[in-house]
């Protein structure tokens, strides 16, 4: 899901609701490093980078 024109393909509720769910994702990430779960703190940027892909193909559109 990286590649930026299958996120344009993606309709405007697909991509609401992926947004929703990598936010929880990012709120269970952050939980995971405060209590010293996180392994793989990488995957904290990814997740915010990925929301932030999201939301420009959003803004694009309006």
């Amino acid at each position: 899901m990286n590649n930026m024109e299958e996120l344009r393909k993606m309709s405007s509720e697909d991509i609401k609701k992926e947004v929703q769910t990598l936010k929880r994702k990012l709120f269970d990430l952050r939980f995971d490093q405060a209590t010293g779960k996180l392994t793989n703190t990488a995957e904290l940027s990814k997740t915010r980078k990925t929301i932030a892909r999201l939301e420009t193909v959003l803004s694009e559109r309006r």
